[in-house]
């Protein structure tokens, strides 16, 4: 049975949506929303088959499953349309911009027993997921402490902050790696190019375990980065998703502790090994997180990006924001009131 397949949103994003879409198997692009004139043009000369609409009840009409990818603040209001038509859905990052919001979505969802899929994209990239494996099987033993670094000059939105628009992706990729939530998160941001709006942001999750995971996450910087750097006590991993191929490094490098020495001094010893670069697919993140979206949606899987994990992001994101309006004070991650 083909599966016919709605996308609410073609902009930025939701257009890598709309492409991915329209290529799968087993996939009808039947049809496309938008409140904009010039991109439901756009649809309609690169995909006539397909049924473009400004209305949003005409769109569900019309299909199986829904994709939303509109603007963060109108995710949590489709979310509640999409559920209560009873049709899968995947709704873009973030899963919505308040805890309340995001928990109403979800519970929504859990009572209507429809299955919504949120999209962090990156636990579907191949080299998280390798990353994960790697991690689960203990290679680099006791995870100490990790570090993301997602910047660049522009895109400046003015809508969201550089936490809310880059956060999910970090934070996602931390939950998953880790296995656990925070609780208590610390954050800094300043707004140098629009007032109210953080151009800038730095934050830091402290876990139970010891474990800490600092974030940085700008649109006003000289570099395109978008790096993670995991170390643990045997070895260290790095994640760069700038790299053409060698995305992921694993380092056997750190410090050794002797069973047997004589002196302080030799107590420590910093052991420098090789560099390992583990073959990682070529595979496009948004063709496997819509993969998986579809068998989903024909009730084939269950969603691996989960609506608890969603709230998870967003409390987490909530708990960043009081923090920078505390000026960097901790706040409680786990049962954020934001």
């Amino acid at each position: 049975m083909t599966l016919r397949m709605g996308v609410i949103g073609a902009g930025g994003w939701g257009r890598n949506h709309v492409r991915t879409l329209a290529a799968l198997e087993s996939v009808d692009l039947a049809v496309v929303c938008d409140i904009d004139v010039a991109r439901r043009d756009a649809v309609s000369r690169q995909y006539p088959a397909v049924h473009v609409t400004s209305s949003v009840d005409d769109a569900l009409d019309r299909c199986d499953a829904v994709v939303v990818a509109t603007p963060a603040a109108s995710h949590s209001t489709l979310a509640v349309q999409v559920i209560e038509r009873r049709l899968p859905l995947l709704v873009e990052k973030p899963f919505a911009l308040s805890i309340a919001d995001a928990e109403s979505v979800a519970e929504l969802a859990d009572r209507h027993e429809v299955p919504v899929v949120v999209g962090h994209l990156l636990v579907f990239h191949p080299a998280v997921e390798r990353l994960r494996v790697l991690i689960e099987a203990g290679q680099l033993g006791e995870i100490l402490y990790l570090y993301s670094q997602r910047v660049n000059l522009g895109q400046v939105r003015p809508d969201e902050n550089a936490l809310w628009s880059f956060g999910p992706h970090d934070v996602s990729v931390a939950l998953e790696l880790l296995g656990d939530a925070p609780n208590r998160v610390w954050a800094n941001g300043r707004s140098f190019l629009q007032p109210g709006i953080e151009d800038i942001v730095f934050m830091t999750m402290g876990y139970p375990s010891g474990v800490i995971a600092n974030m940085h996450m700008s649109w006003l910087d000289p570099h395109k980065e978008r790096r993670l750097t995991v170390v643990g006590s045997k070895k260290m991993v790095v994640f760069d998703d700038m790299e053409p191929r060698e995305k992921l490094k694993v380092f056997d490098r750190g410090i050794d502790r002797p069973p047997d020495y004589t002196s302080y001094g030799e107590s420590l010893a910093i052991r420098e090994g090789d560099i390992a670069i583990p073959r990682v697919p070529n595979v496009e993140p948004l063709r496997a997180e819509l993969q998986h979206f579809v068998q989903v949606a024909a009730g084939k899987a269950t969603p691996r990006v989960d609506t608890q994990q969603g709230v998870a992001v967003v409390r987490i994101l909530a708990a960043a924001t009081e923090s920078m309006k505390r000026d960097g004070q901790a706040v409680e991650a786990r049962s954020g009131d934001a």
